[in-house]
């Protein structure tokens, strides 16, 4: 449920120490908009620390979540390669810290480091690869099903993120996740 990359933040962690000038960090309060979709950015980022959400807000301003971001998680990124406005928007869940680069950085490392651009197609890779089983999984079970689900990947879910952004990662209302909450409770699940 909330997704990291270890492997991305221990070799940026690196990268930082050699060339402190070009990888920046940045601290964000807890449910700070970082990036409001159909914007433009010019800076990706790579979660240090913390819990970030990734959503989209329809036209009547209902929030889908794409998927939670933990340390290691980068976003930010596609805008580098589409040279586009950014599709999602992304908000501190908890506390946040980030390493920051430039696109001109980003893509000059893209260029001149093998290893980084493999890590960063690998990581876009398995964003694809994550979220289409995940959608259809919601798509295809009960609600019961899918809290099931959550609790198995991420026993603590309940007390570390709101409710509310639970229901929209599930794609459901508020009150259909308690009253599915209250169930599977009373039913010893």
């Amino acid at each position: 449920m909330i997704r990291t990359n270890t492997d991305l933040l221990d070799y940026i962690a690196l990268l930082q120490r050699h060339s402190v000038n070009s990888i920046g960090v940045e601290a964000f309060k807890a449910k700070q908009l970082i990036l409001e979709q159909d914007r433009r950015y010019n800076t990706v980022y790579v979660i240090k620390k913390g819990i970030a959400k990734c959503y989209i807000t329809d036209e009547n301003g209902k929030e889908f979540i794409q998927e939670f971001l933990g340390a290691g998680m980068e976003f930010g990124e596609l805008e580098v390669f589409s040279e586009k406005m950014t599709i999602c928007s992304v908000s501190s869940v908890s506390e946040l810290e980030t390493y920051t680069f430039s696109h001109r950085i980003f893509n000059e490392l893209l260029e001149k480091d093998p290893k980084f651009n493999k890590m960063v197609m690998k990581a876009l890779a398995d964003k694809i690869r994550y979220k289409a089983p995940r959608h259809s999984y919601q798509h295809s079970y009960p609600i019961e099903d899918n809290i099931l689900r959550l609790k198995r990947t991420f026993p603590e879910f309940t007390d570390v993120l709101p409710k509310k952004d639970i229901a929209n990662y599930i794609g459901i209302t508020t009150r259909s996740l308690n009253r599915a909450l209250k169930d599977l409770k009373e039913s010893g699940k």
